[in-house]
């Protein structure tokens, strides 16, 4: 079985692509490889993904200039047509700036940027990179932000409840939601989402950061070693 391609889209001021890169290498033993911003070639990827970074130095709005990257339009019809995206921290915003996910992104409620562990709640099992988890599972992740303030209109998320589109909400160590355990004021505590299919989800916490044991921490890899399951699963 050859192994999970796996392609990590470079923007002006990412900052987490080669920890991308090397966390699916040791994790999954992935065939990764970086594709510029400005190029369409995604080069024949199993998952796309978007690093955390400050892509055009969030000069605009974290993701909005982004979004507009030749890459993304290849992005956009990878996701169209079935293929796996996972947006990680800035990627979360970017494909929320793309339409590729529902809702926005706020400054963090305290208005500061915040930088440490925290704890996830998995909520589904129905994308490829929670389908090993167990739903009610709680992951320690680390995040790095100051616009992680994920927000929705009423309606947009009743139908992500409904359709079971939260994959992520903070938690405290014991896995409850509550005010103390969300770190950035998002609504409903949610950490992150998919799409209706299923096969993009973004998240603010950073798999990649907390993926070897020389991290200190390796839930992070469990993200990454469900989606070469799922990917197995699909090939046979």
């Amino acid at each position: 079985m050859s192994a999970p391609r796996v392609t990590v889209v470079l923007f002006p001021g990412s900052n987490c692509d080669e920890d991308a890169l090397i966390a699916v290498r040791n994790t999954i033993g992935a065939d990764a490889r970086l594709v510029r911003h400005d190029e369409r070639d995604l080069k024949n990827p199993d998952l796309v993904i978007l690093p955390g970074g400050f892509s055009y130095g969030d000069y605009l709005r974290s993701g909005a200039m982004a979004r507009f990257s030749p890459a993304m339009d290849s992005v956009a019809a990878f996701a169209a047509a079935g293929g796996a995206v996972l947006g990680i921290c800035n990627g979360f915003q970017i494909l929320c700036e793309a339409g590729l996910l529902p809702g926005a992104m706020l400054r963090n409620a305290g208005l500061r940027f915040v930088c440490r562990d925290v704890f996830l709640r998995v909520e589904t099992k129905r994308t490829p990179f929670t389908l090993v988890l167990n739903k009610g599972e709680v992951l320690r992740f680390p995040i790095a932000h100051g616009d992680g303030n994920w927000t929705a209109d009423p309606e947009t998320y009743r139908q992500l409840a409904e359709h079971d589109q939260i994959v992520f909400r903070y938690v405290d160590r014991a896995g409850d939601e509550s005010p103390a355990a969300n770190p950035n004021g998002s609504l409903g505590n949610v950490a992150g989402v998919c799409n209706v299919a299923g096969n993009v989800v973004g998240l603010m916490p950073h798999p990649e950061r907390c993926s070897e044991e020389v991290l200190g921490n390796v839930d992070g890899a469990k993200v990454f070693r469900s989606f070469a399951t799922a990917l197995l699963a699909h090939r046979t």
